[in-house]
């Protein structure tokens, strides 16, 4: 089947989106390609296209991935639409695992997910060494430039799996958020040759920016206003911490909201219980860690509340782009206290002190890069200036000095006809 095909047979889609029918053309012509593409825009069909096109003739795509339940959502997803894809991470038992690997020896799968520790294993680098590896794709690859609590040294590693394998597939990266520091270090650690490059827009005009300094004390009652002032619309809570997460959905609930919790140490039932029920609508709010979201394909989140400060506007921006992906107008709120920033320089120091196998001089050049990434999102915060300006500034792209729909611009309108 040519790319038209796949696209209308396994995605029901009768045309590309911007952006896509060229990469998918890089790709399949032999080409490394580096996709800068926002929330909603389609870049996972920029390489699950290609490997099904190479899986005809027996290529196999390699996907690497951050987060189980991303992996979980996109294979889930893949196999309903009469794909078969599978993934190898650590939820799998010992028998279940070996099952699939066995699977995809047989080359049932022209798509398999994996985590980034998979690829040190001896186990799937003997797999690999004997299989037909087409094209090996990176997502979320901005993560080979973050530094933090959720920092994973093996995407540093993923070069040294491309040089072991007799033959190097064609190497795509892909994300929602890079600056163009984090492009080079994505270029770099990759290896990426001559990659075909596309970067979309950052700008979302359908999406309401604001921030509200409120300090900790303060921060359930604006967290109730801003939830009720949305009535029944469906919306995400982002904190820092599981605690957090756990006492913001019982403060919800305890107003009569329908809310749910997501983070890491649910167990694997209900974290997938609560994201059915968000996504079904059974529940109107998610309040979660930065786990829930990656892949999630719900278009009407009609507001983002950020409880805390992220460590970035890499994480921010592509955080509260979960909203109004139906282009419908959305608000995206952060709350944001002195506190946010110690709690941040804790997890950052946390990691340079962790013994993770990584030399001194990089996890220190990581750690300055981490600080200088949370300097940026402390102006982001207390800004006086346009919000939406400074984001898309920040990712290199020209904004205007004022785009007449975030909290500064809005103060900044009100100030001026109070001064008339």
């Amino acid at each position: 089947m040519d790319k038209y095909e796949v696209l209308k047979q396994y995605f029901g889609y009768d045309a590309f989106r911007d952006g896509q029918e060229k990469m998918i053309d890089a790709i399949t012509s032999g080409r490394d390609v580096l996709g800068i593409m926002p929330t909603g825009a389609g870049k996972s069909l920029c390489y699950q296209i290609p490997a099904l096109m190479a899986g005809e003739n027996g290529g196999i795509t390699l996907v690497i991935s951050p987060l189980i339940s991303l992996m979980k959502d996109q294979v889930s997803a893949l196999n309903q639409a009469g794909v078969h894809a599978a993934y190898l991470n650590s939820s799998l038992t010992p028998g279940q695992y070996y099952k699939a690997l066995g699977y995809a020896r047989e080359g049932r799968y022209p798509i398999i997910y994996v985590a980034p520790e998979r690829l040190e294993s001896p186990t799937f680098q003997s797999f690999a060494a004997s299989a037909e590896i087409s094209m090996l794709t990176v997502d979320e690859a901005h993560c080979i430039s973050q530094w933090g609590q959720d920092f994973r040294p093996s995407y540093l590693r993923i070069q040294a799996f491309v040089d072991s394998l007799p033959t190097r597939p064609v190497v795509g990266a892909f994300t929602a958020t890079a600056t163009a520091h984090v492009r080079d270090d994505i270029r770099t650690h990759l290896a990426l040759r001559d990659p075909y490059e596309v970067t979309a827009s950052f700008d979302r005009p359908n999406l309401y920016f604001a921030t509200q300094r409120a300090l900790p004390s303060e921060k359930p009652r604006r967290l109730l206003e801003l939830v009720l002032q949305e009535g029944n619309n469906a919306g995400i809570v982002y904190c820092s911490t599981t605690k957090q997460v756990d006492e913001t959905a019982r403060l919800l609930q305890s107003r009569g909201i329908r809310a749910a919790a997501y983070h890491a140490k649910l167990d694997a039932d209900t974290r997938r219980r609560n994201q059915d029920d968000f996504l079904y609508d059974r529940v109107q709010v998610m309040v979660a860690t930065n786990a829930f979201g990656m892949g999630i394909d719900k278009p009407n989140v009609r507001f983002v509340i950020h409880y805390n400060m992220p460590k970035d506007l890499e994480s921010y921006y592509q955080e509260a782009g979960r909203a109004g992906r139906d282009g419908q107008p959305s608000r995206c709120t952060l709350l944001y206290s002195g506190t946010d920033v110690r709690t941040i320089r804790f997890f950052i120091d946390k990691e340079l002190e962790a013994d993770n196998g990584l030399p001194a001089d990089v996890k220190a050049e990581a750690a300055r890069k981490a600080e200088e990434r949370l300097k940026y999102m402390t102006f982001y915060s207390t800004t006086p200036k346009c919000l939406r300006g400074f984001l898309l500034e920040y990712f290199g792209e020209a904004a205007p000095k004022k785009c007449g729909n975030c909290s500064c611009c809005l103060a900044a309108e009100q100030e001026a006809q109070l001064q008339l």
